[in-house]
C-alpha cells in the first residue's frame, strides 16, 4: 500500500519559562497510506493536534523527520510548505469558522479564490456540496444550518481544490452521534471515490471501526491495545 506520509522519530518540545522543555511528542513513527482514512485517538492532552499540525506542515518537528510524498518537510522553504498547504491539503477543525456573511456556496467558492482557480469554479462548488448532500441548501447562511450541515460545507471547502489530503481535527466533537456517523461516512466516501487520504483527529471511541489505520496516542506516544 502507497504511503503519502511517513514520520521517523518525530519528537516535539515546547520551551517553558524557567523549567524543562514539555516533551509533547514522543519518537513517533507512523505511515499514512494514501487514499484511505487514518485516524488519530486519544484524549485531550494526548498530543494528537500537535502531531496534526506537524503532519500538515502547520508546525515543524524538534527532531526526526517527516516525509510527504517523500519529501522531507523540515528541509523545505516557508515558502513551499505553504504552497504545499495552499495545493495539496485541506484542513477541517472543530470549529467550523464558516464566513458569517457568506452562504454555503459562497464560503466554498471563497476557498476556491484563496486557492488561486479560477476555471469552473460554479461547477466544482456546485459538485462539493452535492457531495456531502448539502446540494438543496447551498445557498442558506451559516445561522440557518444545523452544526452538522455547516460542518459538511467545511467539508465541501475542504475538498474544493482537489487536495491530495485533508486533515480533520475533531470535526465531530460538537456533533451528536448520529451526526457523528454522517461526517465519518462522507469522509470514508471521500476515500473511496475520490481517492482523497484523510486523517481525522478524535476520542470518540466509537468511529474507531471506520478507519482504515488507527494510532492510539496517549502522553505523546503510540500505544497498543
Amino acid at each position: 500500500m502507497e504511503q503519502i506520509i511517513k514520520t521517523i522519530g518525530v519528537n516535539r518540545y515546547f520551551p517553558i519559562p524557567d523549567g524543562d522543555p514539555l516533551h509533547v511528542l514522543k519518537n513517533i513513527n507512523m505511515e499514512i497510506p494514501q487514499g484511505k482514512l487514518t485516524i488519530l485517538r486519544g484524549r485531550s492532552g494526548s498530543g494528537k493536534t500537535t502531531l496534526m499540525n506537524i503532519l500538515g506542515a502547520l508546525d515543524t518537528a524538534s527532531s526526526g523527520d517527516v516525509l510527504f510524498d517523500n519529501e522531507n518537510l523540515s528541509k523545505m522553504s516557508e515558502r513551499k510548505r505553504c504552497r504545499l498547504r495552499r495545493q495539496m491539503i485541506g484542513f477541517i477543525f472543530q470549529s467550523v469558522a464558516l464566513i458569517p456573511t457568506m452562504t454555503a456556496y459562497e464560503n466554498v467558492e471563497y476557498a476556491l479564490r484563496l486557492a488561486g482557480i479560477k476555471k469552473s469554479r460554479k461547477d466544482r462548488v456546485n459538485e462539493c456540496l452535492k457531495m456531502v448532500g448539502l446540494g438543496p441548501r447551498m445557498y442558506h447562511m451559516p445561522q440557518e444550518l444545523s452544526g452538522g450541515e455547516q460542518q459538511r460545507v467545511a467539508i465541501a471547502r475542504a475538498i474544493a481544490h482537489k487536495p491530495k489530503i485533508i486533515f480533520a481535527d475533531e470535526p465531530t466533537a460538537e456533533l451528536d452521534t448520529n451526526m457523528a456517523l454522517q461526517i465519518v461516512k462522507i469522509f470514508k466516501n471521500l476515500t473511496e471515490k475520490e481517492g482523497i487520504t484523510v486523517v481525522m483527529t478524535t476520542h470518540d471511541t466509537g468511529l474507531m471501526d471506520f478507519g482504515d489505520r488507527v494510532y492510539e496516542l496517549e502522553d505523546g506516544g503510540f500505544v497498543e491495545r
